[in-house]
């Protein structure tokens, strides 16, 4: 992949028509923007989480925690407008 070639972004939950999205740009920084941890609720998750948030913390960002009732299913549809209400960025965790 050369470094002007779109992002594909592919989503794996059962969808009968794939929604088109677009990657946003990351930025260059996280100073002054609200970073999201999200858990998707898989075996230790919250303690990549726990340790990013002092991390973060340490460096004075701002950091709200969410987690999903359940890997299995797509995030609930209020959690998500929470999510992009809330915060600037987000961090997902996907451990086993």
């Amino acid at each position: 992949m050369a470094v002007n070639d779109p992002i594909v972004i592919l989503d794996p939950t059962d969808e009968s028509a794939a929604d088109s999205r677009t990657a946003l740009e990351r930025p260059t920084s996280l100073d002054g923007l609200r970073v999201g941890l999200l858990d998707i609720s898989k075996a230790r998750g919250d303690v990549f989480l726990d340790r990013l948030a002092e991390l973060l913390a340490e460096r004075g960002i701002t950091v709200r925690r969410y987690a999903k009732p359940t890997f299995t299913k797509p995030m609930p549809p209020d959690l998500r407008r929470e999510i992009t209400t809330h915060c600037d960025v987000v961090i997902e965790a996907l451990a086993d």
